[in-house]
């Protein structure tokens, strides 16, 4: 006996983004949107979301209101893909904020900042967003404290030496004195918090990330404090330290 059931919304998604995908090398010339709907049956409504995410990742590109292959097809061939930073997390940063639906970064060091490099938003109505780009100082964002808490210690001193810590609420920590005791924490369980520290009303969780033993940044959650607890707490912990295992699996 077969299931005869139609298939779930999202397979039939992924579907059809392998078909427009395969409909387009075949043509072997640019195509126009109505040109791919109609081969393929697919509404343009739909289409048009599946065309903008295709071009959006590089598989396809556009020129005006025509569509053809774009690089990242031909970078999927080589044997080892140059994939920059960004796009190697990018999947990461989008699994884990479905998981938690928070809204969750990867961040690269800049000096005695921290900027956001990959930032996937919550879809709750109530949440925080990350401006990709955005810079902040290391002891305000949990992928700050992160990789403080990776430095080297000469470098650390280094950093307490040439900053001068800004508090961005009454909670912020910026004495030297608590700054390293909240470092050696990090340093033994992995994972920095801040506790409304940037952000009133904001818990940020981040976690240090590498790959061949070098750190290339942190990922990090950030929570309403409405929607944190202990549970919340544990199992976001838990899956940075998962998509950190990753990252480095890679």
């Amino acid at each position: 006996m077969t299931d005869s059931s139609p298939p779930p919304a999202t397979v039939k998604s992924a579907m059809r983004t392998l078909d427009i995908i395969e409909y387009v090398v075949s043509r072997g010339r640019p195509l126009v949107a109505q040109e791919i709907a109609g081969a393929l049956g697919i509404p343009v409504s739909s289409l048009s979301y599946l065309l903008g995410t295709l071009v959006e990742r590089g598989y396809l590109a556009r020129d005006g209101r025509r569509y053809t292959t774009g690089p990242g097809l031909a970078r999927l061939q080589t044997h080892s893909p140059a994939f920059t930073l960004a796009e190697t997390v990018a999947p990461l940063v989008r699994t884990l904020r479905i998981q938690l639906n928070e809204t969750t970064s990867f961040f690269v060091r800049r000096d005695w900042e921290v900027e956001a490099l990959v930032t996937e938003t919550s879809e709750h109505a109530l949440r925080y967003a990350v401006q990709t780009g955005a810079h902040a100082p290391l002891h305000g964002f949990s992928a700050g404290k992160a990789l403080l808490a990776a430095m080297a210690d000469e470098e650390l001193d280094r950093y307490f030496a040439e900053t001068e810590r800004i508090a961005f609420t009454p909670t912020t920590i910026v004495s030297e004195p608590a700054l390293r005791a909240e470092i050696a924490a990090i340093r033994r369980t992995g994972t920095a918090h801040t506790r409304e520290e940037h952000t009133p009303g904001i818990h940020g969780l981040g976690r240090v990330a590498r790959i061949d033993g070098d750190v290339v940044g942190a990922f990090s959650v950030a929570i309403p404090a409405v929607r944190f607890d202990e549970a919340t707490e544990r199992r976001a912990s838990d899956l940075l330290a998962r998509t950190v295992e990753l990252l480095e699996a890679e």
